[in-house]
Order: structure tokens, then sequence, then C-alpha cells
């Protein structure tokens, strides 16, 4: 009886569905041959499946662009721009990125309040604090102290913008706060101590490891107590924009004439920007200035004999080649080693091989005055892949 009664269950199912399909005009022979389709074909099946039913032959979208007469794929279109009387039509860099995450659509919002912010007095060290507020520390102390710093932040595998944030937390401080020499170090672990825990690390180095880091030199209640106090001089205004906020936009921008060699661009420019933090004459320029002179030099380095400015890049990073010449003359003497020499731990981390040994690629020993000139016309794009097809 159980048995039978499936069988009934079964055929009176089976007979549900047959006189739906029925109803909606779907044969046995439709439903047995339909083939299954994955994701990717099914629009193109369902437009089909449509025709058929309006007695009309399917039509795939390229086919319709055909019939127009023309199809274009994968084009860039090529701009030109001339320079006269210092005006220039604006370009939009950022909305032509199809990369989400560089949020193309608000950068250039984003990066006008980060140009605020970077001008910003309360962000900003003295230029000339050295001169004016300290007494016992000197322009060298201070090269020593962030050059040891470097060596902290790749042995305990510290973000570069850590390393950024605290070398502005100690010169904004000093800028405010007369030192003892003996408390340089100390400063100096408290700021990457702040920078760390406080803003840019996910699992930062806890207080007792940088106490172990200077041979315990300095007690925990020693380097919490300059936390503080560095917090209070600071007043709590940590966000401040660093060369390395600008660095990443700029070099996007430069690697659209540089496609055969981004990473080394990519790793040139973090050498060049890491050595600016060595030299206390780079204090006074502003970090996007800095990260601009780096673009221009990192231009220079790899290709000499090619302008290393265009219009395109004084359109997006918003100087011209002569505003840049004095902080561009300062890094390259870094990059020869004519200043800093006794500094080795920027230029021996970038002697590795997961570096690309940018920092031993030759350079030249001087800079055409000719690079400094404003650039008068030059092609933003370069056309790539366009095809035309004629029907």
């Amino acid at each position: 009886m159980a048995g039978q009664e499936n069988c009934v269950r079964l055929t009176r199912s089976t007979v549900a569905k047959k006189r739906t399909a029925d109803l909606a005009g779907i044969t046995d022979e439709n439903v047995t041959n339909k083939k299954r389709v994955v994701l990717g074909d099914l629009s193109n099946n369902v437009a089909g499946s449509v025709s058929k039913v309006q007695g009309k032959k399917p039509t795939t979208t390229t086919q319709k662009l055909q019939c127009k007469g023309k199809v274009k794929a994968k084009s860039k279109v090529v701009r030109r721009v001339l320079l006269e009387g210092g005006d220039e039509k604006k370009e939009d860099f950022d909305a032509m990125s199809n990369d989400p995450q560089m949020c193309g659509y608000y950068a250039s919002d984003i990066y006008g309040y980060l140009h605020q912010m970077e001008v910003d007095p309360k962000r900003r060290p003295l230029p000339d604090y050295i001169e004016k507020v300290q007494k016992d520390v000197s322009m060298s102390m201070r090269g020593v102290l962030v050059d040891w710093l470097v060596e902290v932040a790749e042995e305990h595998k510290l973000v570069s913008d850590t390393l950024y944030m605290t070398v502005s937390y100690i010169d904004r401080f000093l800028s405010l706060n007369p030192l003892n020499r003996q408390r340089l170090q100390l400063l100096g672990l408290s700021s990457m101590l702040i920078a760390s825990r406080k803003y840019e690390e996910i699992t930062p180095p806890n207080v007792e490891k940088f106490c172990y880091i200077t041979d315990n030199t300095y007690s925990k209640d020693e380097v919490v107590k300059m936390e503080a106090d560095i917090l209070k001089s600071l007043k709590f205004e940590l966000g401040n924009p660093t060369v390395k906020t600008f660095l990443r936009r700029f070099t996007r921008v430069a690697q659209e004439d540089y496609k055969a060699s981004s990473l080394q661009l990519e790793f040139l420019g973090c050498y060049l920007a890491e050595l600016s933090l060595l030299d206390y004459g780079c204090v006074k320029f502003l970090p996007s200035m800095v990260a601009a002179s780096v673009i221009f030099l990192t231009g220079f380095i790899i290709r000499p004999k090619c302008h290393p400015w265009s219009s395109a890049l004084q359109r997006n990073l918003g100087y011209k080649a002569s505003d840049l010449k004095e902080c561009v003359l300062i890094l390259h003497d870094l990059y020869l080693s004519r200043r800093g020499d006794s500094l080795h731990a920027v230029r021996e981390k970038y002697k590795q091989h997961k570096f690309k040994y940018v920092a031993t690629i030759p350079a030249s020993p001087e800079i055409p005055a000719s690079y400094f000139k404003d650039v008068r016309e030059v092609e933003i794009i370069d056309v790539e892949d366009v095809q035309v097809v004629e029907v």
C-alpha cells in the first residue's frame, strides 16, 4: 500500500508538472534538450531566447555596433596640451583610473584636502627650529637619529608610513621644545611608539620591546612619559600628510611613461623619499613638493637624456619644474652621497634584491639647467591598442 501511495504521488506530481509546461508552451523535448549555461553565457542565451519567441534572429551587442559601422576596442584618446601664457586645459587623471581602490571620483577632493592640511601651521615644523629653538641638538644629531630609526623600522618590519610619521612628530616636537641631546633618542623612540601604536601598525611593538631596542637605556616609565609630552605638545594633531602620502599618487601619474620599469620607478622613488628624511634642509619644503621633486629626479636617473618633466606631471602634481629646482638639487646630492655620506642605513636598505638594487643605479653628476625650464607642449597620453573595424 505504501508503495502504491508513493507511485500515486509521483504520478500526480508528474501530471502537475506536465500541465504547467503545456500551459507555458514548453514541450518535453525542449525541457530535455535545454542546455545548462554558466553565468557568463546567461545574457546572450536570454537574448537569444527572447529573439526566438519573437520570431527574430538573435543579435549580439557587437553585431548591433557593427550595423552602425565601427567597433572600437581598447582605445585611449590622444590629447595635446598647449601652454599659452600659463593657461592649460585641466585633465582629471584620477577619474581615468579603473581601479576602484583609487577612489577616482573623489581623489581630487581628497588630495585637495591633504594639500590644505600640509600647509596648516599646526601640522608643520619650523623650517629653522634647530637655529631658533634648539641649543643642544644639531643637524648632524638629527640625521644620525633618523638613520637609526630607519634601521629600527626595517628590523621590526614596520610600514614606511610609520617611519615618515615618526620623523614628522620629531620635527614638530623639536620646533616647540628645547631638548637635551641625551633625550634625543628617547624622543625618537616615543615618536615611533605613537606612530605605530596610535596610527599605522596593526600589530605594533610593545613598550618593552622599544626599551629593549635601546639596551634598556630608558625605562618603560620614561618612554611613556615622553609619549605623553609629545601628544600634549602636538595637541593630539597626529594625522598630517607626509611625503609618502603624496608619493603614492604621484608615482601612478609618472608610471604612464614608465610602463616597462614601473617597479624600478616605484622603489627608486621610495629610496629618494627616505633619503630626504635624513637631511634637515628638506624640512622647509612641503611634503608634496618633496614628493614631486622625487618624481623629477627619478625620471632623470632612469632616463637622463629625456626631459624628466611634462605638462601632464605639472598639471597633476601642481608644480612647475622651476619650482622644484632647490629641492631636486638637494636630493641629487643625497643620492650621490655629496650630503649625508656618513648615514648608511637607507642606502644599505635599498641595495637589497627586494628593492631591485635601486641604490646602486648610476646617475649623472649634474642635471642640465634646461630641465628646470617649463615645458611648452607635451603629448599626455599615447595611443594604445586602438582598433577600428569597418563593416
